[in-house]
């Protein structure tokens, strides 16, 4: 079955780095879009960022800048640097993989960013 597993997440101080890992299995890891959502308590999931099979990348104006998103396809490994990061970072973030409409998402890894 489809696993996706996030790592990496931590409390860290404003202004401090963080590289969140995901690790997939039961995909065809290339030939999807991958992608990094969060949920802050009491908001809804929202999009971070996200990378084609092309390698082509998009970001929520918010993280533009600061986060960098990456993916290994020998590895089946998804990336997420962070830097810059702000109290307002602070959520769970999750991992999610894409393909023609069907999506798979991970557990999640707790970041938390204080000030």
């Amino acid at each position: 079955q489809v696993q996706l597993v996030e790592s990496g997440g931590n409390l860290v101080q404003a202004g401090g780095s963080l590289r969140l890992s995901c690790a997939a299995s039961g995909i065809i890891f290339r030939i999807n879009t991958m992608g990094w959502y969060r949920q802050a308590p009491g908001k809804r999931r929202e999009f971070v960022a996200d990378i084609r099979p092309s390698g082509t990348t998009a970001y929520a104006d918010s993280v533009k800048g600061r986060f960098t998103i990456s993916r290994d396809n020998a590895k089946s490994a998804l990336y997420l640097q962070m830097d810059s990061l702000k109290p307002e970072d602070t959520a769970v973030y999750y991992c999610n993989a894409n393909r023609g409409g069907v999506y798979h998402w991970g557990q999640g890894t707790q970041v938390t960013v204080s000030s």
